[in-house]
């Protein structure tokens, strides 16, 4: 398996920039290498979102592996501790029922 040595946050970030930037992409520039190079940290806030969509599985992605698996994953991506009892982060409270767009159900 391979394993990335550059952090997910700033690949995602990178991704996003050359997605702005690139003529191969919704940009303009040819060669846009250079500026992803010094544009991607203006992405990160973008990245981290894409992150936190991500933090529970679809039941494609759950039937495939390890649901808590991905989660530890992600939160792991993310800077936050591995979720506790009740499946709350440790670095975060919970919302309020019915409030948080990124989950679903009670």
């Amino acid at each position: 398996m391979n394993v990335s040595k550059t952090a997910v946050i700033e690949r995602i970030a990178r991704v996003l920039a050359g997605q702005h930037l690139s003529i191969n992409a919704l940009g303009h520039e040819s060669s846009a290498a250079p500026d992803v190079d010094s544009a991607w940290p203006d992405y990160c806030d973008d990245a981290f979102a894409v992150l936190r969509t991500l933090r529970e599985p679809d039941e494609v992605m759950a039937a495939a592996g390890d649901p808590a698996i991905w989660e530890r994953m992600i939160a792991a991506a993310l800077g936050q501790k591995p979720a506790g009892a009740g499946g709350v982060h440790a670095t975060e409270e919970p919302p309020e029922p019915g409030t948080d767009p990124l989950h679903e159900g009670p």
